[in-house]
């Protein structure tokens, strides 16, 4: 990921579908009503094949001719269930129609649960509602990473290198940039089980400014020449900041620098590619963080007893009825959000949440770290296994970390006569960075494997992603998957 913020503190501390006879439609998903899009509805193209919409209401399509003849079926919480045959549909916009939640009395029990009874019986089924099967998984994820300079001062208080000094950190300052903006879009399929997980991925697109990555390459060249010009091979470095302080030996960073820039035939090992192993860490957190699991941070479910529930009425998802429950924190925990509940197997078919305050918050001699946004949306459809497994996700994490501490580098040499102090650079930052990290996943087809299967799979662990300078629609025809938003869409490097 290019996060700018980084390289300043270490530098001073699916489902695919046949291109043949296809044919792509884009269309948007609308409230009868308001006219406003309907987010995250479900688009059913077969029995084993569909699509969500964004959060605009936006879905496209990639689908044979042939089908063509059939309706596709468009279902979300709160709006009546639509079919609809694409033949005969002339427009691109196809609007549901509201259904309101409704009221206590309206549906007919022949014993009526409290909510204490409700959250019960989603936590005796939980196990079975959500067991971890190996399975197979063609999925569509996207990440989107934002970062904003919110401060960047670097005043130079000493320094015996020439080079060193007010204009050239000023210069620095002014490189760097400010915001940052990278996208990725992968199409996969993810293999899991409790013990182990493997990822192949089918193709994969990320966008960002390359301009980014010239500035720092050129600034790293940069220091790296004042660094060998006016450093002694077998001095060291004394690095502080405020109490704490590291000893760092300069020939072991010059023998890695030259390490680092040798291009001869005698490096015949392959480059090591991060983009697969970038992907499986995304696709770990965002499974390993669901209600049923222990060690997630979404905790109103087993320990339900930390928040308040009300029973706010029922409703329906496709076909199943569902009691709609909200949720708020007792005492000092962070989450609200509502539940919509299966009325049969009591299992939690949709989660809204967010935080109402920091999750965690850092400030500790001049360094700051702090979550300021959790929020998300999770739903789940039941298998041909008879459990549910995730078939989307949005979820939203924001963080502050900053900096704001003094920094001395000296170098000190035991083998020159005089003193050993040699050079000294002290320098005063104060640094915050605001991070915003979007991911959507969109499952397209579950299916059951073998423990034995699971383990052969051959993950594609050097694929590198096509870089794009703007978001390319052409790049995933042929491809059924989620499409994109406004920001997304209009993404594009600004010609120098």
């Amino acid at each position: 990921m290019k996060y700018p913020v980084f390289f300043i503190l270490a530098l001073f501390g699916g489902f695919q579908v046949p291109c043949l006879m296809s044919q792509s439609a884009g269309y948007k998903v609308m409230d009868a009503h308001s006219g406003e899009g309907v987010p995250y509805a479900t688009i059913q193209l077969g029995a084993h094949t569909g699509t969500v919409t964004n959060e605009e209401g936006r879905f496209s399509i990639q689908t044979d001719i042939s089908v063509l003849r059939d309706s596709i079926y468009i279902s979300s919480m709160g709006y009546e269930k639509r079919g609809v045959s694409l033949q005969q549909l002339s427009d691109s916009i196809i609007y549901l129609t509201p259904k309101p939640i409704a009221l206590e009395g309206v549906y007919l029990f022949d014993k009526e649960l409290t909510v204490a009874e409700i959250i019960a019986k989603i936590k005796d089924n939980l196990a079975e509602n959500y067991r971890s099967d190996p399975t197979k998984q063609r999925l569509f994820i996207r990440h989107s990473s934002f970062n904003t300079l919110q401060k960047l001062d670097i005043a130079v208080k000493e320094s015996t290198i020439a080079e060193f000094n007010k204009k050239f950190i000023d210069s620095i300052v002014r490189i760097l940039p400010r915001s940052a903006a990278y996208f990725t879009e992968s199409l996969c399929d993810y293999y899991r089980s409790p013990g182990e997980n493997r990822l192949k991925i089918v193709k994969a697109a990320e966008l960002y400014d390359k301009n980014n990555e010239g500035s720092m390459e050129a600034l790293s060249k940069k220091l790296e020449k004042i660094f060998i010009d006016n450093v002694k091979s077998n001095s060291y470095l004394k690095i502080k900041s405020g109490i704490f302080g590291q000893k760092v030996q300069v020939d072991s960073i010059l023998e890695a620098s030259e390490e680092g820039s040798d291009t001869e035939e005698g490096l015949k090992e392959p480059k090591k590619h991060e983009y697969q192993s970038q992907q499986k860490r995304h696709l770990q957190h965002l499974y390993n963080d669901q209600f049923f699991n222990r060690d997630s941070k979404l905790n109103f479910i087993l320990q339900s007893s930390r928040y308040e529930f009300s029973l706010r009425g029922y409703s329906n998802i496709g076909d199943q009825d569902v009691y709609v429950l909200d949720f708020n924190p007792r005492r000092k925990e962070e989450f609200k959000g509502t539940l919509y509940v299966n009325l049969e197997d009591f299992a939690i078919m949709r989660v809204e949440y967010e935080n109402i305050k920091s999750l965690r918050r850092i400030r500790l001699l001049g360094l700051r770290y702090e979550e300021t946004k959790y929020r998300g949306t999770t739903l789940f459809a039941k298998g041909s296994g008879g459990h549910y497994e995730i078939q989307f996700m949005e979820k939203i994490e924001g963080r502050l970390m900053g900096v704001n501490r003094p920094l001395q580098v000296i170098e000190k040499n035991k083998f020159v006569k005089g003193r050993r102090k040699q050079n000294e650079l002290s320098l005063q930052l104060d640094i915050l960075n605001n991070n915003l990290e979007k991911y959507e996943l969109v499952v397209f087809n579950t299916a059951m494997v073998s423990g034995v299967e699971l383990s052969g799979v051959e993950e594609n662990t050097n694929l590198e992603a096509a870089y794009q300078s703007h978001y390319d629609p052409e790049f995933w025809k042929g491809y059924n998957i989620m499409e994109p938003n406004e920001a997304l869409r209009s993404f594009t490097i600004p010609e120098e």
